[in-house]
């Protein structure tokens, strides 16, 4: 018989419900059972997961994890991950690259190391160090202008020389002499200039790597280049030695400053670099030489490489490289509201002060300069209404009298009395402000120059006497019937009181007072720093 669970009454198939209650009861159990494992493991799935997904999150959110997480992703911000496209858009650099990243942040944390154990000291000369470049052909005339400036056992430094001289006897009196290492393996294709500028591009590195202790700064100047000890620790007191800082000033001549740059550090006038800078430096600088074949000088080189590490020219107006010739008289006149800390090429102008040689000149301008370093070519600027006179006291150099009322704007402009080194006279070859000298001698001012300084207590005295020269016999015969001013005075005493020693930080130009009567022959005048009320303007009555 047939069963009626397999037809229906039409007698059509029914496969299709075969999972229906039709079944036989066999067939019924095993699809409870099947269904119950199902279920069972869904229930353990969905309890894996929970499980893995808390302690995924549990990894996750951990302090390990998220220290390691952040490890990575200041590795993938790091100059380091990107070497591959440095080496690229630097095709020059070569492979590993010439200066990675990895030791500049050590130099720093170095340099932070040394400075937070030495902070508290103030810096002194004994914190610098000085790389003097000479010429063996030339030392035996000019260690007589380091002379003047250079302490035994105060300050540390070499000279640095081509080749090795004779003993001297003299030598204690001045820096020890260091000859450079051979340069000949590197290549000097520049037409006019001289081999010998690789040479003095590295005496910062060679400084370095004597490894003097204790050194916060590494200077640079030339044989014949004066120093100012005191207003050099001063100006380089304002930073912090621990950073890379390259401190100096261009050249006056703006020719000079366009040929080579107007941001470049001149080194006649003064290098300042840190130690920092210096011991990176000391880690690229011969690799970076071989990249400027072409250029014609050390400070130049120099420059180029600093560049490469991305440390700009800190400017400070006191360092004069002094790219002038002939008579300085417009320049040591109008010395800015800044400290005097160097001057270069003082043999390649006239003498400072009237009737005395080049040597014997600069004898009396250190000895003034040493009297009191900080107000040391200071200018201040006196009126007398009852005589239509200004006065117009450098100190240290000159005192001017003006025969008629002169504004402080166009005293700041320098006399235009010298020309450039390229010996081009005219104003627009000064990258500074200058004014062109008065026709008339008798608009002229009458000078009276530093015959001697002393110092008595806190304070300087200063004595300087009327220039008699050709200008002094045409102003009585062309100004006629006026008179020269100050005509019975034949002396004019200075009197110079100190200034604070903060005064760089905020310069202001020096205030003066005139003591006495133009009745009588001998002039004294004080001279001070401003106080907060004084204006020191034309307003102010002598």
């Amino acid at each position: 018989m047939m069963s009626y669970c397999n037809t229906t009454s039409d007698g059509s198939d029914l496969r299709l419900h075969e999972k229906n209650s039709c079944r036989s009861p066999l067939l019924r159990n095993r699809n409870r059972r099947w269904r119950r494992s199902r279920a069972g493991t869904a229930v353990v799935m969905a309890a894996t997961l929970l499980l893995s997904t808390t302690a995924w999150l549990s990894v996750v959110f951990s302090g390990t994890t998220t220290r390691c997480w952040l490890r990575v992703r200041e590795w993938e911000g790091s100059p380091h991950s990107h070497s591959y496209t440095h080496s690229h858009s630097l095709p020059w650099i070569k492979k590993p690259p010439l200066y990675p990243s990895p030791p500049l942040p050590s130099l720093r944390s170095s340099s932070r190391n040394r400075s937070l154990s030495e902070e508290k000291e103030k810096l002194s000369l004994k914190h610098i160090v000085f790389g003097i470049a000479g010429s063996s052909h030339l030392w035996k005339h000019r260690k007589e202008f380091v002379r003047l400036w250079w302490l035994p056992n105060v300050m540390r430094g070499h000279v640095w020389l081509e080749e090795q001289i004779p003993f001297e006897k003299d030598r204690d009196s001045l820096p020890p002499v260091m000859v450079s290492e051979d340069i000949s393996r590197f290549r000097y294709t520049n037409p006019t200039g001289h081999p010998s500028g690789l040479r003095i591009s590295r005496i910062v590195i060679e400084c370095f790597r004597l490894g003097v202790p204790n050194v916060r700064w590494f200077v640079l100047g030339d044989d014949d280049t004066v120093f100012n000890a005191d207003n050099l620790v001063a100006v380089l007191s304002k930073y912090d030695p621990s950073e890379m800082v390259y401190i100096g000033s261009p050249s006056e001549s703006h020719s000079a400053n366009t040929y080579f740059s107007h941001s470049m550090a001149f080194g006649g006038g003064g290098i300042a670099i840190s130690y920092p800078l210096a011991e990176a430096l000391s880690k690229i600088h011969d690799d970076c030489l071989e990249r400027y074949p072409k250029l014609y000088g050390s400070d130049d080189r120099l420059h180029a490489c600093i560049t490469e590490l991305g440390i700009p020219l800190t400017v400070e107006p006191g360092f004069h490289q002094w790219d002038i010739r002939g008579n300085a008289h417009g320049l040591l006149s109008s010395h800015p509201i800044a400290p005097f800390v160097s001057i270069h090429h003082v043999e390649a102008v006239d003498p400072f002060y009237p009737g005395l040689t080049s040597l014997d000149s600069l004898r009396l301008f250190t000895k003034a300069m040493r009297a009191d370093p900080r107000s040391f070519l200071q200018r201040s600027i006196c009126y007398d209404w009852t005589g239509h006179n200004t006065i117009v006291v450098s100190l240290g150099y000159v005192v001017q009298v003006f025969p008629n009322i002169v504004l402080p704007r166009d005293l700041d402009r320098s006399e235009k009395t010298y020309s450039a080194w390229n010996r081009i006279s005219h104003r627009n070859e000064f990258d500074f402000d200058t004014r062109d000298p008065h026709r008339s001698i008798c608009k002229k001012p009458v000078l009276f120059f530093l015959k001697d300084v002393e110092r008595q207590g806190n304070t300087t005295v200063g004595s300087y006497a009327r220039a008699t020269g050709k200008d002094y016999l045409k102003r009585k015969v062309f100004c006629f019937p006026h008179s020269p001013p100050l005509q019975h005075v034949s002396n004019i005493q200075v009197l110079g009181y100190p200034l604070q020693k903060n005064w760089h930080l905020v310069p202001r130009r020096l205030c003066c007072k005139i003591n006495q009567s133009f009745g009588d022959e001998i002039l004294k005048i004080t001279v001070g720093q401003c106080g907060m009320g004084s204006l020191s303007s034309v307003t102010d009555s002598v």
